[in-house]
């Protein structure tokens, strides 16, 4: 997550140009954890931890608001002052009683003390993680038969082209690093993009792990957990303005920034850089070439949920 902590990292266009989570999604992770709760508990809906809070997306999702089962209190916890900033200028005005901002990692939570935490989230964030040093503190926050859920989108797919997936994946995870971004993704990217399959929790401490792959046709191979559609789409238009539309999206990739620091002067080429020379690419292959026309782009997504014994 180093990139993303940077000051120079523009959170605000990572905030309009990344993909929302359903309510779908949320569903599902507040059914895992009331599944846990006596029904008689009416303090298991206390406090969630948001880890790797970014621009909030999560956070204001994880509170009871309007009806909806959620928490009371938010601790919404990220290492990039940028990320907080954009966060907390976005978060609902009647919501900001509820939410406190902590800029901190996800090994690092002295701040919260042990055994008051309902739930801890980690939405797109968790593959930096520290492993060995975050489950010690998840168990130590985390009352009795609390809950920890993670999640996470992998490399994109056109809905509609299928057979450009490979253009994609030689641009995502090709070898070259002054012709792909492969090289230039931090470490964790490879848990991400192996759907969390590496993550397991400690032997003792922990039960009733649950994966769930919302990958539809994409990953079939995928075992050890249940299948289902693709959940998060967005139409978009393939440019527009700084931050709009797929273009947007694809200058939100940390691998991106690296490769920029890596090769300054590949932003000079008369024929663009290597964002719009892949993002042309694609389009050419789609037979489009209306920047203005819309692409409807799919993240296959993994869900991974574990109780605190």
């Amino acid at each position: 997550m180093a990139t993303f902590a940077k000051n120079a990292y523009d959170s605000a266009t990572y905030a309009a140009a990344r993909p929302t989570y359903p309510r779908l999604l949320y569903d599902a992770v507040l059914e895992f954890h009331k599944k846990g709760r006596p029904e008689s508990d009416s303090e298991g809906w206390d406090v969630a931890v948001d880890l790797g809070c970014g621009t909030g997306q999560a956070t204001v999702q994880l509170l009871a608001n309007d009806g909806q089962l959620g928490f009371k209190r938010v601790i919404a916890v990220d290492p990039s002052p940028n990320m907080i900033e954009v966060a907390t200028e976005v978060l609902p005005e009647h919501l900001k009683s509820q939410v406190k901002f902590h800029r901190s990692t996800a090994e690092e939570l002295g701040f919260i003390e042990d055994g008051t935490v309902d739930i801890v989230v980690a939405a797109q964030s968790s593959h930096w993680f520290d492993w060995s040093r975050a489950w010690p503190e998840f168990q130590r926050i985390l009352k009795p038969g609390g809950s920890f859920v993670f999640w996470g989108y992998s490399e994109l797919r056109l809905t509609q082209h299928p057979e450009l997936t490979p253009i994609i994946s030689a641009y995502s995870q090709g070898s070259d690093p002054a012709t792909s971004l492969g090289s230039h993704w931090e470490p964790g990217r490879r848990i991400l993009d192996n759907h969390f399959l590496d993550v397991n929790p400690p032997a003792r401490g922990w039960a009733d792990l649950t994966r769930v792959f919302y990958t539809g046709g994409h990953y079939p191979e995928l075992a050890g957990g249940s299948h289902k559609d693709v959940i998060i789409r967005k139409k978009m238009p393939w440019a527009g303005g700084p931050g709009e539309g797929f273009a947007g999206y694809l200058e939100t990739y940390s691998a991106l920034y690296r490769y920029r620091e890596a090769f300054p002067e590949d932003r000079e080429r008369v024929e663009g850089d290597i964002a719009m020379r892949f993002r042309r690419r694609l389009m050419e292959g789609a037979g489009e070439t209306d920047e203005k026309a819309l692409v409807e782009v799919e993240w296959p997504l993994s869900l991974v949920m574990v109780r605190k014994v």
